[in-house]
């Protein structure tokens, strides 16, 4: 298999160093394009930097031999440009992945009419723990899904869902490291309030405590209402402030993914917009 990464941002490094460190592909079959080579200097030992799109896909293209993947690391606006570039260079075999949400398939098919599939990671991959969502158009076939998926593994585990769960999906998985970080931030902020235990001693024990409370839950399959039963006894203390937090954040919840998913709506019809122009 040979893998392409066109945009090293982020997103883009991250996917790089994490397959080239898995030793899941052999060294020289991992090729990476960038607008800015300044960018490519520290690349991982045995990827390859290639002169541009045109030339990465022409080398990492699917043939009898070898499966082809591309990955397109890239802001929407940049999309069609790449596409562009690659219309007579990048075979309909190949499997092309976007890291855009807000890009959907019959966008894209405009422009490319092979196989294609999004994949959306967490910042949680940078310890090889992100839940990577991923769907496909209609033209991916089973091999490239398990090739894809394989790959995918190697920081993290894989949820397949259709093109209209992705939204939703992205909440949950991409967006929620934000939404979980920001709650615990307003909890220890009012924490300190109330205690003289040193600020970093405050996050580090709710961290630790949060880390293992889903631990056990994944480990023993307990749902968060089994939790809540085990450790707010009737009467107690836990009680009351677990009260509280059915009482109150409900309307903040509803909020919360009212807010992400409008904007989330809005950002889409704005990037349809962009990627339409012209076309």
């Amino acid at each position: 298999m040979k893998i392409g990464i066109i945009g090293y941002g982020s997103m883009g490094r991250m996917i790089t160093e994490k397959i080239a460190a898995s030793g899941s592909l052999a060294a020289g079959d991992i090729f990476v394009s960038n607008r800015s080579q300044e960018k490519l200097q520290n690349i991982p030992e045995g990827v390859i930097v290639c002169e541009n799109n045109c030339d990465l896909a022409q080398k990492v293209n699917a043939s009898e031999e070898d499966q082809g993947i591309v990955f397109l690391c890239v802001r929407p606006v940049d999309l069609k440009n790449v596409f562009s570039e690659m219309a007579t260079d990048l075979s309909s075999e190949t499997l092309v992945v976007s890291l855009n949400g807000s890009i959907t398939f019959d966008m894209l098919s405009k422009f490319f009419s092979g196989k294609m599939a999004k994949v959306i990671p967490s910042v949680t991959a940078e310890v090889n723990r992100s839940q990577t969502l991923v769907c496909y158009n209609g033209k991916a076939e089973e091999n490239d899904k398990q090739d894809l998926e394989s790959l995918l593994r190697t920081f993290g585990n894989v949820i397949e869902l259709p093109e209209d769960e992705i939204g939703m999906g992205s909440e949950l998985v991409s967006c929620m490291p934000g939404f979980i970080a920001s709650i615990f931030d307003v909890l220890c902020a009012s924490a300190k309030k109330h205690t003289s235990i040193p600020d970093d001693q405050v996050v580090k024990m709710v961290l630790q405590t949060m880390c293992a409370t889903g631990e056990l839950m994944l480990e023993k399959n307990m749902s968060f209402e089994d939790v809540v039963s085990r450790v707010a006894t009737k009467g107690g203390i836990t009680e009351e402030g677990t009260k509280v937090v059915y009482e109150a954040f409900p309307k903040t919840a509803d909020l919360l993914f009212e807010k992400t998913l409008e904007k989330r709506r809005m950002t889409a019809e704005k990037a349809k917009t962009s990627f339409e122009e012209d076309t």
